[in-house]
């Protein structure tokens, strides 16, 4: 099981790619960080490491390396605006719990 890109999330992360001009698609993975513990990242690939598993959904390719991967199996990856805002959503279903800012999660 990988990971999940709603095709919301897809279009944002194609038009991304597109503006930035270059890259393989977009890297998801996990970092030591907040108060809970671990921390989404997200980055543009512009090369693939040898460890990385690659999913690809709607024409984009998700990049996440073999560590991550253990946090990160099941999680959809959605696009949402609400009000004035808007952003990445992360749905993992392996958190157990998020510090009170949403910044960081525990497994």
């Amino acid at each position: 099981m990988g990971v999940n890109l709603t095709e919301s999330a897809a279009n944002r992360v194609r038009t991304f790619l597109q503006n930035r001009g270059k890259g393989v698609g977009l890297r998801l993975g996990v970092k030591t960080s907040g108060c809970s513990g671990l921390a989404y990242v997200l980055e543009f690939v512009d090369t693939l490491n040898e460890d990385d598993q690659v999913f690809e959904q709607h024409g984009v390719k998700v990049i996440i390396d073999s560590k991550s991967l253990v946090y990160l199996k099941g999680t959809q990856l959605d696009f949402v605006k609400e009000g004035l805002n808007e952003g990445f959503k992360f749905n993992n279903p392996n958190k157990k719990d998020e510090c009170g800012c949403g910044e960081s999660f525990t497994v």
